[in-house]
């Protein structure tokens, strides 16, 4: 059984040990093990993950299966783009589940349901960037239905970024 509730303050350690984990399992193969590593540590700390929480404009929500947290999202209302022509559109900023739960299809769900919310808070579309190599994450989205409109250097560290490709979805 699945179950998704939104994060609150409480569960900064809990976020930052499946950031860690997902990112790693996502992006490892992404950069040097030192860069990716450097990079989680400093990305996916209970303190940068408190503050996230403290920020009204970050949605996150936990996704539970069998009452285990196994992924979560990240959601922010109203960020337009540059090759966006409407202001109220939804990042989505992560969206990551733990491998060994892939065969499940619950990212589906969690997806899903960061969709409803966006819609219900009068969006005209969600966008997001995704690793040109996470072929998974890509056909996923393309799936879902939406399109590839733009390009972003993601930045692992000073001597490493990804190509990123920018998706949008409009509702």
């Amino acid at each position: 059984m699945t179950t998704i509730e939104k994060a609150t303050i409480k569960d900064a350690e809990l976020l930052s040990i499946i950031g860690r984990q997902t990112f790693i399992e996502s992006h490892g193969k992404s950069a040097a093990r030192k860069d990716i590593l450097n990079y989680v540590e400093s990305k996916f700390t209970k303190v940068i993950f408190g503050t996230e929480l403290k920020d009204k404009n970050n949605v996150f929500h936990l996704l539970n299966y069998n009452q285990k947290p196994i992924g979560y999202s990240k959601i922010i209302y109203n960020v337009p783009q540059d090759n966006i022509q409407f202001k109220n559109v939804t990042k989505l900023e992560r969206l990551y589940i733990l491998e060994e739960f892939h065969h499940l299809k619950l990212g589906l769900e969690l997806f899903n349901f960061n969709i409803e919310l966006s819609k219900n808070h009068n969006q005209a579309g969600m966008w997001l960037f995704t690793w040109i190599e996470n072929y998974k994450a890509i056909n996923f989205y393309k799936k879902a239905g939406f399109t590839i409109i733009g390009s972003y250097d993601f930045k692992i560290s000073d001597t490493h970024s990804n190509p990123n490709h920018q998706m949008l979805l409009v509702y």
